[in-house]
């Protein structure tokens, strides 16, 4: 037996009644946040939705009692008190200025990206703390289990001081319509998951180096298809991200590839991945192996969950247990600010071909100084 403790399974609050109204019924409600809400016991009591429509049929297959006309019929009940948001993010400030206007609820789930720029993040992270509402990001590859788990290994030491990490995406992706609208394909969609993901394992890093090209097969204008981003931390460490969308014309006749991949090196030991999300179907279980100096062999980790839908509970989870115990979430909205800023960083670094360190957008703000 293993001589470590391997935690692959996110705590779930003691109180699981609160409470949730959800805005918002695509695919991500429909099939992710519900699904694993109802797994673990959560509460969604109401939703709402661009199309009322399409929220019946959402209320109908996960058993929500209210479907609301509009957002603001929602957001005038009193009894919610916990917002579950998913909606495109241009529209995640608006509602939550008026869910803070409001001042009823005690816990925003926020939509990642929290804003598709650093001001507009920051003016939503100060709505919050204004209200007294507490205000968390849905950055849930954290609770995907072969990245939770690892993250426990990091924490005691188990590879020792890490040395080079890299997340490797083959994996076409399904943009989203309002996509077009921003001119942004990978970055501000898919990337922010791994390099929120690096920070999560590792902490902030000093610099960040972005190389983009435009991804053949996505219609709309853009650069940011194919991206490649390189972290440098203080201590030595290097991380790598290779975020591919294209993986070769497996939609053209050419067989496919695709993956995502990941991988930690350290002094002691090494361990490696795969996220079971692109996969077909997407509840493709994620795997995990792992060992160190003086194993045998590799220990291996494969649990019978995925990214999608299982990552979920896990990011409702650690908001309402912040509301149950008076302490920050995990994911707590003002930390989030630092995932914007290196997304931003990594932006800035493809338009000018340098590393870019994160605190640069921090402090070209026109909020710096705010919170």
């Amino acid at each position: 037996m293993p001589d470590h403790e391997l935690r692959y399974s996110p705590p779930t609050p003691q109180r699981k009644d609160f409470r949730i109204g959800i805005l918002g019924s695509g695919f991500i409600v429909n099939d992710c946040h519900l699904v694993s809400y109802r797994r673990i016991g959560l509460n969604p009591v109401a939703i709402a939705s661009r199309s009322p429509e399409n929220a019946a049929r959402v209320a109908d297959r996960h058993a929500i009692s209210r479907v609301c006309a509009n957002y603001q019929e929602l957001l005038d009940d009193p009894t919610i008190e916990v917002l579950d948001i998913a909606v495109p993010p241009m529209y995640q400030l608006d509602l939550i200025r008026a869910a803070c206007d409001r001042g009823t609820v005690k816990g925003i789930l926020a939509q990642k990206p929290l804003a598709l720029n650093y001001d507009d993040a920051v003016e939503t992270v100060r709505c919050c703390e204004r209200a007294g509402i507490v205000l968390s990001v849905n950055q849930n590859m954290r609770y995907d289990p072969s990245v939770y788990a690892v993250n426990s290994l990091l924490r005691e030491g188990f590879l020792g001081n890490p040395v080079f990490a890299t997340i490797d995406m083959r994996a076409i992706l399904h943009w989203q319509p309002w996509q077009s609208d921003t001119g942004s394909a990978t970055l501000r969609i898919m990337s922010i998951h791994h390099l929120d993901c690096m920070r999560y394992w590792f902490g902030d890093p000093a610099a960040v180096f972005c190389s983009t090209c435009p991804d053949p097969r996505t219609t709309f204008p853009h650069t940011d298809g194919i991206c490649t981003t390189i972290l440098e931390y203080e201590n030595g460490l290097r991380c790598v991200m290779i975020d591919d969308p294209w993986t070769g014309p497996a939609r053209e006749g050419c067989p496919a590839d695709v993956n995502i991949h990941w991988r930690i090196e350290g002094l002691d030991g090494l361990a490696m991945g795969d996220i079971g999300w692109c996969q077909d179907p997407f509840t493709t279980p994620s795997t995990m192996r792992y060992a160190r100096k003086g194993d045998a062999d590799f220990h291996h980790f494969n649990p019978a969950a995925s990214w999608f839908p299982d990552a979920f509970g896990g990011t409702m989870s650690q908001l309402l247990i912040a509301l149950e115990t008076g302490q920050p979430p995990a994911i707590a909205a003002l930390d989030n600010l630092k995932t914007i800023a290196l997304v931003e960083a990594a932006a800035l670094s493809a338009s000018e071909r340098r590393f870019v360190s994160p605190q640069e957008i921090a402090l070209s703000s026109s909020t710096r100084g705010e919170l």
